[in-house]
């Protein structure tokens, strides 16, 4: 935290990915509760796990180094959009947009070259990715893309089980 703005400079986690990942899925920037944690989703009323322990046939209680591996083994790699912001709070809506640094983009999919699938999690995740990546970066015409709901506790707007629906977009790419 900065004395005099009380905002916190965040920085986002490796990704989680195989070389021959199909599909990846991508947050705007871990939250408190995650960055506490050290993993992806982990405010115990974040959805993603439960969702992808549904789509994919994974237990959402295994450790996080459990369901990252069973993800991995299924083609999913997991990433933010962002690398770093300043942010106060757990909030996308407080991102401060200049200090946004996203993740290199070029680099991952030059390493994961078999990743037909981008699946946003959340409008937050998909607005920084057309905002700051697809201007500079022209996706494979063979990649699709899917603004999913966001699985955070803090978008009450749909229920787990309408969220889950909206994330059945994953299985056909298995």
């Amino acid at each position: 935290m900065t004395a005099s703005t009380d905002v916190a400079r965040v920085q986002g986690f490796a990704p989680i990915a195989h070389p021959d990942a199909r599909v990846l899925i991508l947050g705007s920037m871990p939250g408190v509760a995650s960055l506490r944690a050290q993993q992806y989703y982990g405010h115990p009323r974040n959805g993603f796990w439960p969702i992808m322990a549904s789509v994919f046939g994974l237990d959402a209680q295994l450790p996080r180094k459990q369901r990252a591996l069973t993800l991995q083994s299924r083609g999913v790699a997991v990433w933010d959009v962002l690398a770093r912001c300043n942010r106060p709070g757990s909030l996308d809506s407080a991102i401060e947009a200049g200090s946004v640094v996203v993740n290199d983009f070029a680099g991952f999919l030059a390493q994961h070259r078999q990743i037909e699938r981008i699946c946003f999690n959340g409008a937050t995740a998909a607005n920084l990715f057309r905002r700051h990546v697809t201007r500079t970066l022209a996706l494979a015409p063979t990649v699709q893309t899917f603004r999913l709901p966001s699985t955070s506790p803090a978008y009450a707007g749909m229920t787990l089980a309408d969220k889950l629906r909206a994330w059945q977009v994953l299985r056909p790419a298995f």
